[in-house]
């Protein structure tokens, strides 16, 4: 009986999240094993050449397994080797176009560290006018929905879901506004929201977890849930 992939993760990772959303919208069985980034176990930090997840550890017909890491190789690995619904395009033009989609999606997380961690209130309204310059970015190659590419679901949207699903919490803590000029995102967003693939590639408890990690780090942005 061949072994199953193993997804290795952490519990707010949205990088993790994609690989999990590709692996569910093919119906691939997969098992996860969720590690504590603060604390590595020494098995984690002898096969993660940079320390970070996701990992996918692939099972070789020898015996043996592979070791991917970076959630785009991931996700393309998946995309190339199971059967399922295809994520990425047929035309190598638009599928050039979706990897570079994919891109800007890593680029919109870089802001949103910031604009979830620091604890400055400039450098916070700095992170926001970035996100929201973006995701206007985002609004002009967005066409009648309800996914990136129209009725198709594909890697393009496995990325940004774990992206709008902080906001889940955000727009609960503060008003961001970072979504006011940008109808097409908004209607993206809730799409992807009822998405079982999505809803699942977390666990129930993300929303806590979440809010414990802005605790954690004392953020500007938990101060004005206080103010509000």
């Amino acid at each position: 009986m061949t072994r199953p992939l193993t997804l290795v993760s952490h519990l707010l990772c949205p990088y993790v999240q994609r690989a999990a959303i590709a692996l569910r919208e093919k119906d691939v069985p997969f098992e996860r094993v969720v590690i504590d980034l603060a604390d590595k176990p020494a098995w984690f930090v002898d096969i993660s050449p940079l320390g970070k997840v996701p990992l996918l550890r692939v099972p070789r017909p020898d015996g043996g397994e592979a070791i991917l890491f970076e959630s785009n190789v991931i996700c393309e690995y998946i995309e190339d080797t199971q059967p399922g619904p295809r994520l990425h395009p047929e035309d190598p033009l638009t599928r050039a176009e979706h990897r570079a989609w994919m891109e800007f999606g890593s680029a919109i997380l870089v802001d949103l560290w910031g604009y979830e961690t620091t604890r400055d209130a400039e450098v916070f309204e700095q992170k926001r006018q970035a996100l929201a310059a973006k995701f206007e970015r985002v609004e002009a190659a967005l066409g009648r929905g309800p996914f990136f590419a129209g009725e198709h679901f594909s890697l393009v949207d496995a990325v940004f879901a774990p992206v709008f699903r902080y906001f889940e919490l955000f727009d609960e803590l503060h008003d961001s506004h970072v979504f006011d000029r940008t109808p097409k995102v908004r209607a993206w967003r809730q799409a992807l929201h009822a998405r079982p693939s999505v809803r699942d590639a977390v666990v129930p408890e993300y929303r806590e977890h979440l809010r414990a990690f802005l605790q954690m780090h004392e953020t500007h942005l938990l101060s004005l849930a206080v103010v509000d």
